[in-house]
């Protein structure tokens, strides 16, 4: 009998349409001779939509769906109820593939939901991503592991009534330019690079529509690169090897992600003084310090210098046809359908240890 995998995609959050790109890469690399699949769309308003498969995703025609979907919190059920016409449809789960990104996804929201239900999944816990989204917390942790980081000024959305005070206390710690971040958001969505005061103050404005916790870091001059990382729990951590991105805007943001063709990466790039190994070590100690499971990219600027400078993890790393994380592993020899399976097969094994 096959095992039967419930891809959710879409949520609530600003990455919403990422999430979708990056359900249509998974679904269409589940083994089929394996695994029995059910997806479920989350649109943007937040209603759970059953869904047949990939094509509706592609053509966006699941959000016309008809039959809603309601993930049971019983333990002792482990099931998915389908809303139908003509009465309710129990159907059994064996493991989830939460292909969210973001808040509501990749917060550790939706991940306790999981807990309740006693349900395997693919992926990190609800304390690895909650601290992992955000951007302010996983600083705080990564201060005590001994890892550079880009330093920063926390500022509260409430504080930005006196703006000049806050202005002030940034310009007081760092010279221009600066980059602003909200601290819980995916995709550099509200993310902005300040040259000046005006620019700062719109800066710190627009991550304010994104969430009520900002940074300001200092800008790191180097080259941008990033991790994959597997494992976890009481098992070994694998790293892949780096990839570098060669953004073709002024830093790495939206756009120059998933819209800007001239924006490309390059897997194992050339790295002063052993960079490339400094990088995997330290992405494997972070993905352990947050309690990581199952998979995460990492993130970290490496210096002219060879120094390794993290800069973010993100537990859900996007998994679209153009994403490092599935890339990495490609680089190590895993295609795709080897790499999904992987996943599925260590989220079936979570509450094994």
């Amino acid at each position: 009998m096959k095992t039967k995998v419930l891809v959710i995609f879409g949520g609530q959050s600003s990455e919403h349409i990422v999430s979708c790109m990056s359900a249509v890469n998974v679904i269409n690399h589940i083994d089929r001779s394996r695994y029995e699949v059910m997806l479920i769309g989350i649109t943007e308003e937040g209603k759970w939509l059953y869904t047949e498969n990939a094509a509706t995703i592609q053509d966006e025609s699941w959000r016309k769906g008809t039959i809603q979907a309601v993930l049971s919190p019983d333990a002792t059920e482990q099931c998915v109820l389908l809303l139908k016409e003509d009465g309710v449809e129990k159907c059994k789960v064996d493991v989830v593939f939460p292909v969210l990104h973001g808040l509501y996804g990749e917060d550790g929201t939706i991940q306790g939901l999981f807990e309740l239900a006693r349900l395997p999944y693919v992926g990190c816990g609800v304390l690895a991503s909650a601290v992992s989204m955000d951007k302010l917390y996983t600083k705080i942790i990564v201060d005590d592991l001994g890892v550079r980081q880009a330093d920063y000024v926390p500022v509260m959305r409430r504080e930005l009534s006196s703006m000049e005070q806050v202005v002030k206390r940034v310009e007081d710690k760092f010279s221009y330019p600066v980059f602003i971040k909200p601290s819980n958001a995916g995709s550099s969505r509200g993310v902005s690079k300040a040259s000046c005061r005006e620019e700062l103050e719109k800066g710190l404005t627009e991550a304010a529509r994104h969430d009520r916790k900002i940074l300001v870091e200092e800008m790191i001059v180097g080259h941008e690169i990033e991790c994959a990382v597997f494992g976890g729990g009481n098992g070994e951590v694998i790293a892949s090897g780096v990839g570098e991105i060669l953004a073709a805007a002024d830093f790495y943001d939206f756009e120059a992600k998933y819209y800007n063709e001239e924006s490309r990466t390059v897997v194992n790039p050339v790295l002063p003084n052993g960079a490339a190994e400094k990088v995997r070590e330290a992405a494997k100690r972070i993905f352990r310090a947050v309690d990581g499971y199952g998979l995460a990219r990492v993130d970290f600027f490496v210096t002219e210098e060879g120094e390794a400078v993290f800069n973010e993890i993100n537990t859900l790393p996007g998994f679209t046809a153009i994403s490092m994380y599935p890339m990495l592993f490609e680089a190590e020899g895993i295609e795709k359908t080897e790499l999904v399976t992987r996943l599925i097969e260590n989220g079936l094994s979570r509450y094994e240890a």
